[in-house]
C-alpha cells in the first residue's frame, strides 16, 4: 500500500493504476545495478528460524510475501508493523530494486519462504540524517525489523515474464507484442480508459527500456534486475 514506511518511494502514475505487476514494472523507471557490496556488512543478521526445506532462496528480483515489524534501537518503541495495515495481509515487493529501504533489500536476500529473521539496520541504509517524520523515525535511527517470509516468487523481469510478452520468441520485445500485450491487459482488468492511454503507454515503456534506440527492448534492457539469463 501506498504510504507505508518502509517502502522508499511512492508507487508510480495513476496511469498504469490496476495493471500487473508485470507491465507496472516495464513502466517503472529502470533499476540499474549498484557497484560495491562492503554496505552489506553493515546490516546485522539474526536468523530467528530457518525451515528444514529452504528452497528457494530469495535473490535480487524475487517477487517476496513478507510481513515484518519495525522498531527503534534506540528505546524499542515500534514504527511499523505490516499487519495492522492492507487488512493484515503481508507485502508484496520485488527485491533489490529499491521498492523499500536499501537495508531491507540487503537484509533480505538469500532468505528462504517461512524463514524468520531479526535485523539491525544503520541509519546509512535507512532513513539516514533526515529521518522521516511521516513514519516517526527521527534523524541518525538505527532501526531494528522482525520479518517473517513467506513466499519467494519470480519477479516480474523474470524469463517467464519475457516469454510470455515475446510472442515469436526472438530474444526481443517488439512495439507489436507490448502493443499486443498492452491489449489483453486492458481487457483482463476491465477499467475504461481514453483511447489515446494505450499509445502514451507504449511510448513510455519503450522510453524507459530501449537504451539503445532500435525499436525493440531486447533480453538485455529487458532484464535490469538481473533475475535469470535470458
Amino acid at each position: 500500500a501506498a504510504g507505508t514506511v518502509p517502502r522508499r518511494r511512492p508507487p508510480g502514475s495513476d496511469m498504469g493504476r490496476g495493471l500487473s505487476l508485470l507491465l507496472l514494472a516495464l513502466l517503472a523507471a529502470p533499476a540499474r545495478a549498484e557497484g560495491g557490496t562492503a554496505a552489506a556488512e553493515e546490516v546485522q543478521i539474526e536468523v530467528l528460524h530457518l525451515p528444514e526445506a529452504c528452497s528457494p532462496k530469495s535473490k535480487k528480483g524475487d517477487l517476496l510475501n513478507a510481513h515484518y515489524d519495525g522498531f527503534l534501537a534506540s528505546d524499542g518503541s515500534k514504527f511499523y508493523c505490516s499487519r495492522t495495515q492492507n487488512e493484515g495481509h503481508p507485502k508484496w515487493f520485488v527485491l533489490g530494486v529499491g521498492q523499500v529501504i536499501k537495508g531491507l533489500d540487503i537484509a533480505m536476500m538469500n532468505m528462504c519462504p517461512g524463514e524468520k529473521r531479526k535485523v539491525t539496520i544503520p541509519p546509512s541504509l535507512a532513513y539516514g540524517q533526515q529521518g522521516y517524520a511521516q513514519g516517526k523515525i527521527p534523524p541518525n535511527a538505527t532501526l531494528i525489523f522482525e520479518i517473517e517470509l513467506y513466499a519467494v516468487n519470480k519477479g516480474p523481469r523474470s524469463v517467464e515474464a519475457f516469454n510470455q510478452i515475446d510472442k515469436d520468441g526472438d530474444k526481443k520485445l517488439s512495439e507489436l507484442e507490448i502493443s499486443q500485450y498492452l491489449k489483453e491487459e486492458f481487457a483482463r482488468d476491465g477499467k475504461k480508459r481514453h483511447p489515446s492511454a494505450h499509445d502514451e503507454i507504449l511510448t513510455d515503456i519503450f522510453k524507459k527500456n530501449d537504451h539503445d534506440g532500435d525499436g525493440f527492448i531486447s533480453a538485455k534492457e529487458y532484464n535490469v534486475y538481473q533475475h535469470d539469463e535470458l
